[in-house]
């Protein structure tokens, strides 16, 4: 008996080290995992925002659809161009008053230089537009969900837009109580919210959610 009960102490000790160990490393691991995914999506989100903004200087609004994205991008180029001052002689002014001189008018003329292709601008001649909106995460074939619309803020329309994906769907894998604790996160070195995301359908702002210190980091 001495033996049964030495046994099963020494399975309750291994137990309880072992649940003592992951209530320690399972959050280290987990946050690990989720920088590295946070990362990598919020690389896609910052390519989404460029060519929505490309979008909208060019064509004068967001768009909410992906293929209306990637052909924008294959096929439209920005205007680069020269500002220059220059004056002149109100004759009909000059000629009323009598006198020679007097009256200029000043204008600022913009001069266009030429024109540079939105894919080489913004992607280097590269084609990683073409899967930005597919979630960068091993094991799933979710895409981010993008929608474009029109708000109404002091009697004026702007268009807006949104590209979000949930928590859910970057940390599929994970311990279910650790994503639960994420969804809820309010910090400000966290991302805050159920979703990692850029734009907004509520307000006019084309910014994303998450902390600058993903704005600095390095993405293979």
């Amino acid at each position: 008996m001495k033996l049964v009960i030495q046994i099963v102490l020494w399975i309750v000790i291994i137990f309880l080290g072992w649940k003592l160990y992951n209530s320690v490393m399972g959050p280290v691991e987990f946050n690990k995992v989720k920088e590295a995914r946070y990362a990598k999506v919020i690389k896609n989100l910052k390519d989404i925002q460029a060519a929505e903004l490309a979008h909208k200087e060019i064509t004068g609004s967001f768009t909410g659809d992906w293929d209306s994205l990637v052909r924008f991008i294959d096929t439209a180029k920005f205007a680069r161009t020269q500002r220059r001052d220059t004056s002149y002689a109100d004759v009909a002014k000059n000629k009323a008053y009598g006198i020679d001189k007097g009256y200029f008018i000043e204008e600022s003329l913009i001069d266009t230089l030429g024109f540079t292709p939105v894919r080489d601008s913004l992607f280097g001649g590269t084609d990683r537009y073409k899967t930005m909106m597919n979630v960068p995460v091993e094991d799933t074939d979710a895409k981010f969900e993008l929608k474009a619309g029109k708000i109404e803020k002091n009697d004026v329309s702007y268009s807006v837009f949104e590209a979000k994906v949930s928590k859910k769907v970057i940390l599929a894998d994970q311990d279910p109580d650790l994503i639960a604790q994420e969804l809820q996160v309010q910090s400000v070195d966290g991302v805050n919210g159920p979703d990692i995301k850029v734009g907004s359908l509520e307000e006019v702002n084309t910014s994303g959610n998450w902390p600058k210190i993903y704005d600095a980091a390095k993405v293979n």
